[in-house]
């Protein structure tokens, strides 16, 4: 690729995370613009007007253009590599697996993981304190869905890592941190293992593993 790449991101977000791990995978550098989105960066008159108008990242800027929304970003950076299957419907399936990570997983365990380790349940609303025992239950459904598949495979899609595992990574490894039970889950905790064993893999910090 030629383009140059800015990521604007906020470095706790699980979703950032997904594109600067897919980035690193694939060896393309990216430059990063950091935002706290507690204390609403977003929400500048200058990031609505240029960055994204709905105040969210992450945002993966290329050249002058802005392409908002995690998984799509990470499709922009993998295409034509071996992170995205060539099989149609192993691409299908992939597709299957980060609708799902966007779909039921994050809003889950994403929020839980928010709403505890950062906003703090003491400061919760009342609203949000009453989803929590839902979150919980849809979120535990997810993991045990996610480890059901993974019974004799190594990763979701096909015979390598591909985007699937990127998207379902990001969160699922600090799902702790949104008081889930990562132990109960043994066939998720060896894929985590072997996503962290890639070559060229980066932890959430931006800081390239020793393999």
């Amino acid at each position: 690729m030629t383009d140059n790449f800015t990521l604007h991101e906020d470095p706790r977000s699980g979703n950032c995370y997904k594109i600067k791990l897919t980035a690193a995978l694939l060896g393309i550098p990216l430059e990063l613009r950091d935002y706290d989105i507690m204390k609403g960066e977003t929400k500048t008159v200058e990031f609505l007007g240029k960055i994204n108008r709905h105040g969210s990242i992450p945002v993966l800027q290329v050249g002058d253009r802005f392409l908002p929304e995690s998984n799509a970003a990470c499709w922009y950076l993998a295409v034509g590599s071996p992170l995205i299957p060539t099989d149609r419907f192993e691409q299908a399936e992939m597709l299957r697996w980060m609708f799902f990570e966007q779909y039921s997983h994050e809003p889950n365990i994403a929020t839980l993981r928010f709403w505890l380790q950062y906003v703090g349940e003491a400061n919760l609303s009342p609203q949000q304190t009453a989803q929590i025992m839902a979150k919980r239950i849809a979120g535990t459904d997810a993991l045990a869905l996610m480890d059901e598949h993974l019974v004799g495979r190594e990763w979701f899609v096909g015979t390598s890592m591909t985007l699937a595992d990127i998207a379902l990574y990001a969160y699922t490894h600090v799902a702790e941190a949104g008081g889930f039970a990562l132990r109960d889950y043994h066939h998720v905790c060896a894929w985590l293992g072997r996503v962290a064993a890639a070559p060229r893999f980066v932890t959430m910090g931006g800081h390239a593993s020793a393999i």
